[in-house]
C-alpha cells in the first residue's frame, strides 16, 4: 500500500498563524495563564506545545512550563506497532498535582492516543483541571473525547490521512492530506 497527496491543508504561514490564535485562546478561556502548562504528546505534540507557550509568552509576559510526554506504553493498540515498541522518556520537570493542563497534539482522530495520554499523565499526579489543543481535528472518534482547542476542523473519510510536517520533525512545515491507495 502506498500513500498520494491529495492537497495541501496548511501552508507554514497559516499554521503559524493558526498556533497564534490558539494561543490568544487558550489565554483568553484559562483567564490568564498562572497556573498553567502545556504537555506536548511526543513527536508533533512537543513542538506544537513549545510554540504555543513562546507565543502565550509573547501574550502575557510569563513563563508556561511545558512538558513532553510519551505514551507508547499505554497504547491499547502497543502489539500491533512493533514487536519492540520505541521508547522515549516523558520529560515534566514540574508538579502535575492541582495544575490547569493542556495536553498538546498534531491531529485528533480516534481519540485513543488522548486517553493514553490522559492515563499517562495521571500516572504522574492528579491535575486540577485536563483540556486538550490539537491543530488539527479530523473526526471519526471512537471514544467520547474532544478537544477544547481546534486550529481547524477537516472532513476526512476513513482512507485519507492528515499529515502534519513540522521542521522540527519533519524538516518541512506543512499540512497535507494523503490517502492510501492499493
Amino acid at each position: 500500500m502506498r500513500v498520494v497527496e491529495k492537497t495541501q491543508l496548511m501552508s507554514a504561514t497559516e499554521i503559524d498563524r493558526t498556533l497564534q490564535r490558539l494561543a490568544h485562546e487558550i489565554v483568553e478561556k484559562s483567564g490568564g495563564v498562572a497556573n498553567l502548562a502545556l504537555i506536548g504528546i511526543r513527536r508533533r505534540g512537543v513542538p506544537l506545545a513549545q510554540r504555543i507557550a513562546r507565543a502565550m509568552h509573547g501574550i502575557e509576559h510569563a513563563e508556561i512550563p511545558v512538558g513532553t510526554l510519551d505514551i507508547t506504553l499505554y497504547r491499547d493498540d502497543l502489539s500491533k506497532i512493533a514487536a519492540q515498541p520505541v521508547l522515549h522518556s516523558s520529560e515534566i520537570s514540574f508538579p502535575v498535582d492541582d495544575k490547569d493542563v493542556l495536553l498538546v497534539d498534531d491531529v485528533l482522530y480516534t481519540g485513543r492516543t488522548a486517553r493514553a495520554a490522559m492515563n499517562g499523565l495521571f500516572d504522574l499526579g492528579r491535575p486540577s483541571r485536563v483540556r486538550m489543543a490539537v491543530l488539527i481535528d479530523r473526526g471519526h472518534r471512537e471514544l467520547p473525547i474532544e478537544a477544547t482547542f481546534v486550529g481547524r476542523s477537516v472532513q476526512t473519510s476513513d482512507r485519507e490521512i492528515v499529515e502534519v510536517r513540522l521542521n522540527e520533525t519533519d524538516g518541512e512545515e506543512r499540512v497535507m492530506l494523503v490517502e492510501r491507495v492499493e
